[in-house]
């Protein structure tokens, strides 16, 4: 079995958390996941966060922080919620399309986030950034995601979700490879090029191991050379009801040795 654990990014069971947020993260933790990361802007007390994964066995692993929640106006109470739940990984997960026109966007983005890096690190936090598809897709001449990784600093994360890089192109092996260390913590998530044929939506249906993602290949680059801390399982479709496709996915990943 691989030394590094397993969470489950919330955003996968998001109405059933959002129904029942006792049952629901009791339910993960029975499956044997060993941490989650939660989405979006808070919406319940840290502490009461806190109680309630101490009581369950499970970490946090990470959080996907809304832009606006990294602003200089918002930044004092994100620091402040988070060293309350003990999170120290605050990721955002994608950039408001206006701020990400041009290669100079994504160059300042990188900035912002060497500043952010900067601001955090005195409180014993970490930032990072979370792909879509976007960054895969070249923008004059460059891919967006190299455009930010190469002029970030070691510090900013590099949260690689490997279905939506597929999704968008990109070979999810060689991007670990090309980043070393960056890889701190990282999305898998099923994606299938042929079942996304006629319509990309369907190509994150298949469940991990019936999809097209190099497994084992990817697994070897993140535990030789990208520094890889947490595996964070998130899954997008309606295929299956959530509960049952992130144990099911749980499963698969045993299976494979994970």
């Amino acid at each position: 079995m691989s030394s590094i654990p397993i969470a489950l990014q919330l955003y996968s069971v998001r109405h059933e958390l959002a129904q029942d947020l006792r049952g629901t993260l009791q339910a993960v933790a029975e499956m044997g996941y060993a941490g989650v990361e939660f989405a979006g802007p808070p919406q319940h007390d840290a502490r009461d966060l806190r109680a309630l994964l101490d009581e369950f066995g499970l970490a946090c692993c990470g959080w996907h922080t809304p832009f606006a929640l990294v602003q200089d106006d918002r930044l004092a109470e994100t620091v402040a919620f988070h060293q309350a739940l003990g999170n120290d990984k605050v990721i955002v997960p994608g950039i408001p399309a206006e701020l990400r026109q041009t290669r100079d966007d994504w160059l300042r983005l990188a900035d912002f986030f060497n500043r952010l890096a900067d601001k955090l690190a005195p409180h014993g936090l970490r930032t990072g950034y979370h792909n879509h598809h976007v960054e895969f897709q070249p923008l004059e001449g460059e891919a967006p995601w190299d455009t930010f990784f190469s002029h970030t600093d070691p510090a900013v994360i590099m949260q690689l979700d490997n279905g939506n890089a597929l999704y968008g192109g990109a070979d999810v092996v060689e991007i670990i490879r090309r980043y070393p260390g960056r890889a701190v913590t990282v999305h898998l998530k099923p994606y299938s090029r042929a079942a996304g044929a006629d319509n990309p939506v369907h190509g994150f249906r298949p469940l991990i191991g019936e999809d097209e993602i190099p497994w084992e290949a990817f697994f070897q680059a993140c535990e030789s050379v990208g520094g890889t801390q947490w595996y964070i399982v998130e899954y997008e479709s309606d295929a299956y009801p959530p509960l049952e496709a992130v144990k099911r996915c749980l499963q698969a990943l045993r299976a494979m040795g994970k």
